[in-house]
């Protein structure tokens, strides 16, 4: 029996988000972002789970195998159905990082002062390919410290043992519907909608 994968729920009505996310994404874009795009990567890992059931190990190799697309394919959409998990989760507050006291210390700490990290992740963001994310992550398995990450895609440049407790999707389908081509502007509306005390609860469960 093949493993169900399931979209995480929002902490927020569909309804709910397309006031609550006005400032960063136009309200069709909450449904469509959520209901078509992050539901669209669980359904396809079900669709991979059920052909891992079958597929022949035997014919594995480097040039074309349908176990290695399976593979590939699931790598792909497990990332962008987990970092999506955590974009809407920690999206729909006020932006006001004293909202999560542990966190802002570590990223102060780290970073030297919240407006420095600011201008590091925004500049980690605006830097991926037209389809990446910006991501904070606890380095858990190597240096223990908080880092910017860029990722390609979904998964190239992802640090293994990167714990991510902030995730900004900067696919072109984020913001276009909205910003069109201003990826600055919406970084900048995504932090200014974060929301601390569940970033702060995140630290807290993985980190601490």
């Amino acid at each position: 029996m093949s493993y169900e994968w399931k979209v995480g729920d929002r902490p927020y009505s569909d309804a709910e988000a397309k006031t609550l996310l006005s400032k960063v994404m136009s309200p069709e874009t909450s449904d469509w972002h959520y209901n078509k795009h992050h539901k669209g990567y669980v359904a396809a890992l079900n669709t991979i789970e059920n052909g891992l059931q079958t597929a022949d190990r035997s014919k594995s190799n480097g040039n074309y195998s349908e176990i290695g697309e399976l593979k590939r394919r699931l790598t792909w959409n497990h990332s962008g159905a987990l970092l999506h998990d955590i974009y809407w989760e920690i999206l729909g507050g006020d932006g006001n990082p004293a909202n999560g006291p542990q966190v802002l210390a570590a990223i102060e700490k780290e970073f030297g002062s919240f407006d420095r990290w600011k201008e590091d992740f925004k500049a980690t963001a605006f830097a991926a390919k037209l389809s990446g994310w910006g991501l904070l992550v606890y380095d858990a398995l190597y240096s223990q410290r908080l880092l910017n990450v860029l990722v390609d895609e979904h998964q190239y440049g992802a640090i293994w043992g990167g714990v991510p407790l902030v995730s900004c999707d900067v696919f072109e389908h984020a913001y276009y519907h909205k910003d069109g081509p201003g990826r600055a502007t919406y970084i900048d509306n995504f932090i200014d909608n974060l929301h601390w005390g569940r970033i702060n609860e995140r630290y807290t469960k993985f980190v601490k």
